[in-house]
């Protein structure tokens, strides 16, 4: 019959009512002959339209009917359909939801019978069960056609309702189990000789170990052999070997029929390096002195399911007592820590939000957070140990080592995970973790998963919901129940014993754990609005700071801050309110000394961590305004510079904050890729702040004693690391006074009043106070400490034609005006470009000299018993090293290369490669070397709270140094190692370059 126009026929209005979205093709489809029989049964069309995708599975059924041998097979089969509901919903689920079974349906079509039976023992079926629905496969390929029959009837439970994920997933690993023992019973046939001379145990491991195995998944095992009675132990771990391999390859291999899973044995003491088989006293041996902590940690889950079971069981009795004992190792502490990190690096950047398992939020955020649980507390509770996700995490909440309702919400959201992982790998049967892109594959998981409005909008949104309610209990789940065993608001509820939270802020890297329990009994108890806050607070922020390399100073901190600024209304509010706050809060207070220590002075800068411009240095022209403000509002010097003092602790605090959340990163903002970035931004930071308190002082000093105006013009100009805007947190201001007298006035007069000027300037920056010192040294003047600390212009002029030697025009490199009278600035520098950029460079007598001084600064100036491999200053390759050569560099081609007259050591030498005067790659070496020393004397004043060269001794401090240079817990051999590979590096091309060797 042919539609008119503008019209469509009933039945295809009937399949756009039932979901089909190619109702067209569907029509055809069901205008076979084959189907004539149930082309209008509504029952047909009601189960259709039940199915994830009815498209999919009203194909799949055509396909079905039309491998049928004969008619009568035919016959049964449509019959069967619509006689009986329970057939027709499980076979036409497993067709709208999986590609896959239906082509084997097509390849199988006698197949569709393991769906008919529906009894008791049909609907739960165990291992023997599946024993015997593999029973009739004798080769390789047979055991596939079995096992995707099996499998077949698994999915149709699965997608019909009839079992719940955790049922499937059990299943599913009890299929594999039948499986491997099939497989082992082949390879055992197929070689007598080898399964007379041994005993071989397979270990199940990983989700197949655990009973919650995924419809496409490597099966983990291990094998354990022993000798036969009477055979000789080599011949027969031989001999297990090969048993071993070919049940592998049984299961692994492609053949006619695919393949079944890869059996993946590389959870073995040594990997993929180690025996693939061993006995139980090598296992034993291996546990007992080299295996790391994620190895116990596999161990939680492993089941004997194949061979010689009670080989099997000994094993996993004679480990238990290593595995539940791994809490107390020593480097237990660390590799927590470093599992803790979510491990997304390695995901391409592209699949990170679609990653169901690795991403954030993700499945192995929930199975790792149980394991780690079960680790610390299962040792004395035997109730916590259990191989399955699900039953552990009941069992934990059970015990109140997890909150009840962070229990309910994380199995909820792991169940919905788990489900949304085997609707996407039953569709192909393939081994996929990534939620799909194409809007077709998304309707129909949704549909699956019983949603049936808007299936992509709302499994999209419940997607979004799980992972977030994941991400935001996996930290929590640690702390919670340590805040719930202090505070005890809720008599008779089951709680954390004392002893239980300190073996778990023991085992989260809390040195001591007691004191910690302190601290959260004072900032958490009571009924208060503020105790409350704490509360919701306190479970995250105790997980960042147990990701630092001092949690219990980071606690420490914030119980001062919080007792300092606990009265005020905004504090709290803004840790709560504002996402990046309390994190940036927690990696300040847990990354050293320096940081807590300037906060505290000032509790109110945490502000400046809520604002989202908050940590951007202010450039120098605002911070001077500032300064200069804060001056003229003062009563006196002292007050006044106390003010500047003020303003140059707080942005002090800023530079410190954001270069150590540059260095940490947060889960928002990964850390700075590029560390000469942090470099500069110290750098820059504390130079144009020096600058800024520098004139402040000044005009306080002038104002102080003179009024408005000094009889002489006065001017500051910075040398050193100030001059070359790399000052860092502990570093003196090296700086030359120049003064002019101004017309009229008298030349001695003058003197005395610049002498006055700098002696003031010095003690004001040096009163006691609880801000920071401001150290200013002028020995870099003529004459050093016994020549006057100021002259005048012409004095200096007179001084540098008669007496300047080389190293005092390299010092002179680094000049620049940086407070003061900027016209007599300009003069100073007109006066000494000469000096430093001599015409046609440098004499051979000179370069000797400069050579000769390096050569002697490294001989007398290095502290004694200081590694000279680890000498961030004067250490082989450090920065004296690139200092000296990249000036050595300016000072001979200055005259000639404009882009080398800079007070800056990376400018300077990023100029000097441009115009071909050193070679790329040892520009590279040099400023790699530059970069990492300057930083890790940051670090070490971070950390430490005072200046330093070397790398700590003390073990927390190294370790926190290595953190904020990038590196995991327990890494710090590492970091040592790499700072002298690339030290050494820079030191070769110093030979070359500089003493041109």
């Amino acid at each position: 019959m042919t539609v008119p126009q503008g019209r469509r026929s009933s039945t295809f209005t009937r399949l756009l009512r039932h979901g089909f979205t190619d109702p067209s093709a569907a029509e055809r489809l069901l205008g076979a002959p084959e189907l004539a029989a149930l082309r209008s049964d509504p029952l047909l069309f009601d189960a259709l339209g039940e199915a994830a995708d009815p498209d999919l599975a009203l194909l799949g059924l055509v396909r079905l009917v039309e491998a049928q041998p004969d008619e009568t097979s035919r016959r049964e089969l449509l019959d069967t359909l619509v006689s009986a509901k329970p057939l027709r919903d499980r076979l036409l689920g497993v067709l709208g939801a999986s590609e896959a079974l239906a082509d084997h349906l097509a390849r199988h079509p006698g197949d569709w019978q393991a769906l008919v039976t529906y009894e008791s023992a049909d609907l739960h079926p165990g291992v023997e069960e599946f024993e015997r629905g593999l029973a009739d496969a004798t080769d390789p390929v047979s055991l596939r056609v079995s096992y995707r029959r099996c499998l077949l009837a698994i999915a149709a439970r699965d997608v019909c309702g009839t079992t719940n994920v955790a049922e499937a997933a059990a299943e599913l690993a009890d299929l594999a189990t039948a499986t491997l023992r099939a497989a082992l019973a082949m390879a055992r046939a197929a070689a007598p000789a080898d399964a007379a001379q041994c005993r071989l145990a397979v270990i199940a491991m990983g989700k197949c170990g655990g009973h919650e195995l995924n419809y496409v998944s490597d099966v983990d095992v291990i094998f354990v052999g022993e000798a036969a009675d009477g055979a000789d132990e080599g011949k027969a771990l031989q001999a297990a070997t090969r048993l071993a391999s070919h049940m592998m390859r049984i299961c692994s291999e492609t053949t006619v029929e695919g393949t079944i899973w890869p059996v993946d044995a590389n959870l073995r003491p040594e990997g993929r390096n180690g025996p693939l088989v061993r006995t139980l006293s090598s296992h034993l041996a291996y546990y007992q002195r080299w295996a790391k902590t994620w190895e116990f940690q596999a161990l939680l889950k492993a089941r004997p399911v194949a061979g010689d079971l009670e080989l099997g069981a000994e094993y996993v009795a004679t480990l238990a007592p290593l595995v539940w004992h791994a809490a107390e190792r020593d480097n237990f502490v660390p590799d927590v820590q470093k599992m803790r990190r979510r491990v997304v690096e390695n995901i391409p950047a592209g699949e990170v939000d679609r990653e169901l398992k690795l991403g954030p939020g993700g499945l192995r955020d929930v199975e790792f957070a149980v394991q780690l649980l079960q680790l610390v507390h299962g040792r004395s509770d035997t109730s916590l140990r259990s191989g399955s996700t699900l039953e552990a995490l009941g069992a934990l909440a059970a015990g109140g080592y997890v909150g009840r309702v962070d229990a309910v919400q994380l199995d909820d959201a792991y169940r919905f995970l788990r489900s949304l992982e085997h609707r996407i790998q039953l569709f192909k049967l393939r081994r996929t973790h990534l939620i799909p892109e194409d809007d077709a594959d998304l309707r129909r998981i949704g549909r699956s998963l019983g949603m049936r409005t808007e299936p992509i909008t709302e499994l999209n949104r419940a997607w979004k919901r799980h992972t977030s309610v994941v991400r935001r209990l996996h930290e929590k789940l640690f702390y919670r129940p340590l805040l719930d065993a202090v505070a005890q608001l809720a008599p008779g509820e089951i709680r954390l014993s004392a002893e239980a939270a300190r073996e778990r802020l023991v085992a989260l890297g809390y040195a001591d754990p007691s004191t910690a329990l302190r601290h959260l009994e004072a900032l958490a108890s009571g009924v208060t609005r503020k105790a409350a806050i704490q509360r919701t607070l306190l479970p995250v922020l105790l997980g960042w700071f147990a990701d630092s390399a001092d949690p219990d100073a980071g606690l420490l901190n914030f119980r001062k801050v919080s007792d300092a600024l606990g009265k005020t209304p905004w504090y709290l509010r803004l840790l709560r309110d504002e996402g990046a706050a309390a994190e940036n809060l927690a990696r300040v207070l847990s990354a050293g000394r320096l940081a807590p220590d300037l906060l505290l002075r000032a509790p109110e800068a945490v502000a400046l961590l809520g604002d989202p411009r908050g940590l951007e240095p202010r450039d120098h022209a605002h911070l001077e305004q500032e300064v200069l403000a804060a001056v003229g509002r003062a009563d006196g010097a002292e007050q006044a510079v106390t003010a500047a003092r003020g303003v140059r602790r707080r942005e002090l605090f800023r530079t410190a904050a954001a270069d150590i959340i540059g260095s940490y990163g947060t889960e928002e903002n990964p850390a700075q890729a590029d560390p000469g970035a942090l470099v500069n931004l110290v750098g820059d930071a504390v130079s144009d702040l020096t600058a800024a308190t520098i004139a402040g002082t000044l005009r306080a000093v002038v104002r102080e004693g003179w009024g408005d105006e000094l009889p002489t013009r006065f001017a500051v100009i910075g040398m050193g690391r100030f001059g070359g805007h790399e000052l860092g947190y502990g570093s003196d201001a090296d700086v030359l006074f120049v003064h002019e007298p101004r017309e009229g006035a008298d030349e001695q007069e003058a003197a005395k009043a610049a002498a006055k000027v700098v002696s003031e300037m010095r003690r004001l920056l040096q009163l006691p106070s609880s801000d920071p010192p401001l150290l200013i040294d002028a020995d870099l003047r003529p004459e050093g400490r016994s020549g006057p600390p100021v002259r005048t212009l012409k004095s200096y002029e007179a001084y540098y034609r008669r007496w300047s030697l080389v190293w005092e025009s390299q010092a002179l490199l680094r000049a620049e005006p940086v407070a003061g009278d900027a016209e007599l600035g300009r003069a100073f520098i007109d006066l000494i470009d000469p000096l430093r950029y001599p015409a046609e460079g440098l004499g051979e007598d000179a370069v000797r000299e400069i050579r000769r001084l390096k050569a002697r600064m490294e001989a007398e100036r290095m502290p004694r018993g200081a590694d000279p491999t680890l000498h961030a200053k004067l250490g082989r390759g450090g920065l004296s090293d690139v200092e000296w050569t990249v000036q050595l560099l300016q000072l001979e081609e200055g005259w000639a290369e404009p882009g080398l007259r800079t007070t800056r050591t990376r400018e300077a030498l990023a100029a000097a490669c441009a115009a071909e005067l050193i070679p790329v790659e040892d520009a590279a070496i040099l400023d790699e070397a530059w970069v990492l020393a300057t930083r890790v004397r940051n670090a070490v004043m971070l950390v430490r709270g005072r200046a330093g060269d070397t790398f700590p001794s003390d073990g927390r401090e190294r370790a926190a140094v290595g953190r904020y240079l990038g590196y995991d817990p327990g890494h710090v051999g590492d970091m040592l190692d790499d700072y002298r590979r690339i030290t050494r590096r820079a030191r070769a091309v110093v030979e070359e370059r500089f003493y041109g060797a």
